[in-house]
């Protein structure tokens, strides 16, 4: 980050820090005024304006924005962060920009509410260029329940360039197909190793800007007993600690389907008991902490015509938590050419 000896101090100081082998900005803002007291054995005040200096130049040395110019894009570049496309216009305006490529964005929802729909999507939309909204890499989809969708991905990759998102000579020179890298993990310990060992060969060669994991619950329903709650919160934490260590190092968006659990609460009306349901999403209190932006999938009872007058079933995305996007809500259908937003 910076050499201590590079800083306009007294020799004394500068001295007792050479000494005490704190070479670096780092090395010294590491330790406390106390510790740095008795490592350098400098007086309080020596110690003071050493860390003053120090504190000041790594300021200089970094950018800094507030939220504001965060949220207006009046910051330095590095600053910025850039956003995954959804491949619908409908829903990157009520993303703002689509999936950030910081943090861990988990959609959940129940069975067949569209969930593995905007994996593949996703998948599709990251092979574009940067300039329509994608990272001009492929992904990595990582199953640990079902097989992977291959037929459903053709059908999505055969008819991605007739929605019209891009110029159909941008998608003529794709092969989308062929950049999509899929595993398939039994445990979390395959999960991990593939997290650790494999994925990164792919991240720092530039060939994937994306993973995708279907289903993040499938590893930790099933495999720990009712008195292994600790243990698999520990491993919980692990596993969120290593995907968040990969999206901030390689600046990529990590996508983790997640299913939910049934919550059955129970009201009084009218001096009678009725229970009434509903979900969310599964894993608890630990895993919730470690995800980013949380979405929610849902089926209604609604229905509308699509464009070649089959039904399809009216959905629904929720945000229910996010650092940049208010809890609302957006319809949308699923059908042969994939997502697609609701006006």
């Amino acid at each position: 980050m910076g050499d201590v000896q590079g800083l306009v101090l007294h020799p004394r100081i500068l001295t007792a820090v050479r000494k005490a082998k704190l070479h670096r900005y780092e090395e010294v803002l590491r330790f406390s005024p106390a510790d740095l007291e008795r490592l350098t054995h400098l007086s309080a005040k020596d110690v003071g304006h050493l860390v003053r200096e120090v504190s000041e130049a790594v300021r200089q040395r970094s950018h800094a924005a507030t939220a504001l110019q965060l949220l207006l894009g009046d910051c330095p570049a590095e600053l910025k962060v850039k956003f995954l496309s959804l491949g619908c216009p409908v829903l990157d305006e009520f993303l703002r920009g689509g999936v950030p490529c910081q943090g861990l964005t988990e959609i959940s929802g129940e069975s067949s509410a569209g969930k593995t729909q905007f994996g593949l999507q996703l998948c599709l939309t990251v092979q574009l260029p940067e300039e329509w909204g994608g990272l001009n890499a492929g992904a990595v989809y990582i199953c640990t329940e079902d097989a992977f969708p291959s037929k459903r991905l053709a059908q999505m990759a055969q008819q991605f360039p007739t929605r019209g998102l891009v110029p159909v000579e941008v998608t003529k020179k794709i092969r989308f197909s062929d950049q999509i890298f899929v595993e398939h993990t039994a445990d979390k310990d395959q999960l991990s190793k593939c997290i650790q060992s494999r994925l990164p060969i792919l991240l720092e060669r530039g060939v994937v800007k994306l993973v995708v994991i279907d289903s993040i619950a499938a590893l930790f329903r099933g495999e720990y007993e009712s008195r292994e709650t600790a243990r698999r919160a520990k491993d919980l934490q692990s596993l969120g600690a290593q995907l968040r260590k990969v999206s901030q190092k390689y600046s990529v968006p990590v996508v983790c389907i997640n299913q939910v659990s049934a919550v059955v609460g129970k009201r009084r009306g009218n001096g009678n008991i009725s229970s009434s349901q509903k979900v969310i999403p599964a894993l608890g209190l630990v895993w919730s902490s470690l995800v980013t932006t949380r979405l929610m999938v849902t089926r209604t009872e609604h229905t509308v015509q699509c464009a070649d007058g089959s039904p399809a079933v009216v959905r629904s995305l929720q945000v229910l938590f996010s650092p940049h996007l208010p809890n609302t809500t957006q319809y949308y259908i699923v059908d042969t050419q994939g997502v697609k937003g609701l006006r």
